[in-house]
């Protein structure tokens, strides 16, 4: 039986500061089958938690959970982003970048989202971090422009021209009718 009512489960993760409280709330919401990533989203954006805790919750959720998983990564990754870029160098975003392109490896949304994170006057995330995420959706994604595009711009931001020219190119390719 719940212990829990749904309208409990959206305001302890919204507002509640006590993990036990949280964690039993979230227990009870797996428990319960709720498999609505808009309640998950006030769980993730709950300014108590920290990283580790927002891992635990966003992996245990998507192992429960396989039809929610790329939602609750990417949910998870602009967390991370946005919350916590200055403590990890974006580390946890781009891991949950990476895994929600694992979990739906034809979207290029993570591709293209983990590229939005670079910094240039930061060198973060590692240019070469990316560089390698992105040429490895250029294989799995449908729409390959948009990631090709993506590269030749990061190539560009860090003065690589030939690259950024090379990607451009391909990408323009993509886009001509066959002969």
């Amino acid at each position: 039986m719940p212990r829990f009512t749904l309208e409990e489960i959206r305001t302890t993760f919204a507002n509640s500061t006590d993990f036990n409280e949280i964690f039993d709330a979230f227990e009870d919401a797996i428990a319960q089958n709720i498999q609505d990533v808009e309640l998950y989203r006030l769980l993730f954006w709950n300014n108590s938690l920290g990283p580790d805790e927002l891992c635990l919750f966003g992996e245990k959720l998507a192992k429960e959970f396989p039809s929610i998983a790329y939602d609750t990564y990417m949910w998870l990754a602009s967390v991370f982003e946005v919350t916590y870029s200055s403590y990890d160098n974006f580390e946890l975003a781009i891991k949950y970048y990476k895994k929600a392109a694992r979990s739906k490896p034809s979207e290029p949304d993570p591709y293209l989202d983990a590229a939005d994170c670079f910094d240039p006057d930061l060198n973060i995330p590692p240019i070469d971090v990316l560089v390698e995420f992105l040429k490895e959706g250029i294989k799995r994604v449908g729409n390959k422009k948009s990631i090709l595009l993506r590269l030749a711009h990061l190539y560009q931001i860090i003065g690589n021209e030939a690259q950024s020219d090379y990607y451009r190119n391909l990408a323009d390719e993509l886009g001509r009718p066959e002969n």
